[in-house]
């Protein structure tokens, strides 16, 4: 196969050395420029411009709301014991051997553990079946026991059998026992006695617990990115992390919540929860609704974001402290930041003293296009998580860590 570049001082002195070639028909010849000392490199391309594969594109916003599922009915049933089995020693002169029927495998259990590569629940199915167990055998041997199935869930699970709340899988590597499998079969060889001692009984395998689990996600991360929608959450999430989320002149371009990872010097790591848009009326279902309000829950603090350049911007803080407060009395009250985006513009630069006024010099004026300020919003982010981390590791729990 003939190379892609030949470096030499001519390209017909190049051309010679290669022996036999063909010409692709898409080949393209670039000569050097004239220069009596300056070799250049012969360029040959068979490839075609027109059929080359076009390169992968990412998916739209729409179509990851297909991909990102955040409620899921699970019927989950643990695997049928092994049977136990009735048979009798056979051996050449050995005429009354004796009862050898072997117990049967319990059958496997089904587990839901959480697996940080998982980020939404549309990968769990609908049913699970755990593996059966084996029969029992002859020579008392028992049979081999169902292997147990995992089932990865993302982290923030919470599973539901009914209106109760049986397990909250809110950490890494946290695992639930969510249907025991079957006990095996006893053989006969268990129902020898004294009084007894040619048993004939044996027992069947247990089937495997079968439930009916609702799993529900709610994102987990330190802080929550909460604002009305165009107010540039998500490209405030682009600017400080390395999350992708898709940024647009529209209103609810952001249909499910994004996960962004803030990197600071010291290897400390911060997971910010873009949000998607608020609306009023959010309590009563309205837009996104109570669909995205359960995702602010496991924050441990909120970035309330604030389009600077909307009238009376402070109307907004108002507006989103309500929402959250008749969705979950004390969420409003939660340790939070403001965040006045969109200083680049104008009339956002004139509606910023009246907002600093309102809210004591509080607000973090800053602009998520051109990075101006982004510094500010940094160090207190940290000085949130710092504070969070204190108040967990002091109420004796383990914090996040990503």
């Amino acid at each position: 196969m003939m190379p892609s570049r030949l470096l030499s001082a001519g390209w017909r002195g190049a051309l010679e050395g290669l022996g036999r070639w063909t010409r692709c028909p898409g080949a393209v010849l670039r000569p050097p420029l004239p220069g009596p000392s300056t070799p250049q490199p012969l360029s040959l391309s068979c490839a075609d411009p027109a059929k080359a594969p076009p390169g992968k594109k990412p998916l739209s916003e729409k179509r990851l709301k297909r991909h990102f599922v955040d409620h899921r009915r699970v019927l989950v049933r643990g695997g049928r014991g092994g049977n136990g089995v009735s048979c009798f020693h056979s051996e050449p002169r050995k005429e009354f051997g004796g009862p050898d029927g072997g117990d049967g495998g319990s059958g496997g259990h089904v587990v839901l553990r959480v697996d940080r590569q998982v980020k939404s629940l549309s990968s769990v199915l609908s049913r699970y079946q755990g593996a059966d167990g084996e029969d029992g055998g002859s020579k008392n041997c028992s049979g081999r026991g169902g292997a147990v199935l995992y089932v990865p869930v993302p982290v923030g699970t919470l599973v539901k059998e009914g209106s109760e709340v049986v397990a909250d899988l809110s950490h890494p590597g946290d695992e639930y026992l969510a249907a025991l499998g079957g006990a095996g079969g006893k053989g006969n060889r268990f129902f020898l006695a004294n009084d007894n001692r040619a048993p004939l009984t044996c027992t069947p395998g247990e089937p495997g617990q079968e439930r009916v689990l609702s799993l529900e996600l709610k994102t987990v991360a330190h802080a929550g990115m909460v604002g009305f929608p165009n107010a540039g959450k998500s490209s405030l999430l682009r600017a400080i992390s390395n999350a992708k989320p898709a940024v647009a002149a529209y209103p609810f371009t952001t249909l499910n919540p994004h996960v962004g990872i803030v990197h600071y010097e010291d290897h400390q790591q911060v997971a910010v929860a873009d949000v998607p848009g608020i609306i009023r009326g959010a309590h009563r279902n309205r837009g996104l609704g109570l669909a995205f309000l359960r995702h602010i829950e496991r924050c441990g603090f909120l970035l309330f974001v604030l389009d600077l350049a909307a009238p009376e911007p402070w109307a907004q803080l108002e507006a989103l402290k309500f929402e959250l407060e008749q969705y979950q009395p004390g969420l409003s009250r939660q340790p939070h930041a403001v965040v006045a985006n969109k200083v680049d513009l104008p009339e956002a630069r004139a509606n910023l003293p009246a907002l600093q006024a309102r809210l004591g010099g509080t607000a973090i004026a800053l602009s998520a296009v051109t990075g101006e300020n982004l510094e500010e919003l940094l160090l207190r982010l940290k000085e949130l998580h710092d504070a969070h981390v204190a108040a967990e590791l002091a109420r004796g729990r383990q914090p996040l860590r990503w």
